[in-house]
């Protein structure tokens, strides 16, 4: 019989340092997990992407163990990456902070495609289009 999940996490980590400080230790200790069986697989697992946060989802069983999985970087970081901008506008119909094009789109959806609630590549790309109008990005094409 399979095991009772009692917890579903879902935390942004700086890729491959997570320490047992804040936001990781105490989401965990929470839950009752131990931090160290975490927080050194994970950052093995990401040291290559050091420097870019990254959203993992952490399921919590019943008997205190838990399985993890990395998805990678969140969509707004990788807008925020392939424009140069450090954030995005306070004003998001009113401020433009940039501008990007459709192939920056694709590239993005490309790499987020089996993450997004769409059917096809064509669907990924509006919904990353979505995310930067949010922003203040100009979309163009």
């Amino acid at each position: 019989m399979a095991k009772k999940i009692i917890g579903n996490l879902k935390l942004r980590i700086p890729a491959g340092r997570a320490t047992a400080g804040p936001p990781v230790g105490s989401t965990l200790g929470q839950w009752g997990l131990n931090m160290m069986d975490f927080i050194n697989p994970f950052n093995e697992a990401t040291k290559g992407m050091m420097g870019k946060d990254v959203i993992v989802h952490i399921q919590v069983y019943e008997d205190r163990t838990f399985t993890w999985n990395c998805l990678g970087q969140p969509v707004d970081d990788m807008i925020r990456s392939a424009i140069g901008i450090q954030k995005g506008s306070g004003k998001p119909h009113v401020d433009k902070v940039g501008k990007i094009t459709r192939a920056q789109l694709e590239e993005i959806a490309k790499t987020k495609m089996d993450q997004l609630n769409a059917i096809d590549l064509d669907g990924a790309v509006k919904v990353v289009a979505g995310t930067a109008r949010s922003m203040g990005v100009e979309v163009v094409d």
